[in-house]
């Protein structure tokens, strides 16, 4: 019977931890997103372009989504061939309002950290982001490479983005 229950975990991590998501660019479909800064001014996925990009979309209610930020800030302050960007989707989800998340985030301090906020949900939509933590990877093409839903370490992150072309 311990058997079939190591199969049947395998199985379903191989299901849901390797998860691909449609063909995305993010070079090209941008303009499908509004994303804004916590200035509020509008960012384009397109300026990236060139550049390997790691996305985390996390919430500030998720307990591992908070015990990772100082590490995701580490990770974007640090030298890399890839640009490290989260994502936050006010109003959804059970997360606060747009106004009220930058209170919030403004209070933490983490100034290296940046953050975009996918006010309407599309990103998230489009990379069929169901749960938080998320991370995406995208070449320096703009491609999206993989979406892989929960925790992964500064380790785990940059030897992924390491073995992306």
């Amino acid at each position: 019977m311990k058997k079939y229950r190591f199969i049947l975990a395998l199985t379903c991590l191989a299901l849901t931890g390797c998860q691909k998501a449609a063909v995305m660019n993010i070079a090209e479909d941008s303009a499908s997103y509004d994303l804004l800064d916590l200035n509020e001014q509008k960012v384009m996925l397109s300026d990236l372009q060139g550049k390997k990009v790691y996305i985390k979309f996390w919430a500030t209610w998720c307990p591992i989504c908070l015990g990772g930020l100082e590490d995701v800030q580490a990770l974007a302050s640090e030298d890399h061939d890839f640009e490290v960007v989260t994502i936050v989707t006010p109003n959804a989800n059970g997360e606060k309002d747009t106004d009220a998340f930058i209170d919030w985030f403004q209070g933490l301090g983490m100034d290296q950290l940046p953050v975009l906020l996918d006010e309407n949900g599309s990103l998230a939509e489009a990379l069929n982001v169901r749960g938080f933590p998320t991370s995406a990877f995208f070449d320096a093409g703009g491609n999206l490479i993989k979406v892989q839903p929960g925790h992964l370490d500064n380790d785990a992150i940059t030897s992924f983005m390491d073995s992306i072309e």
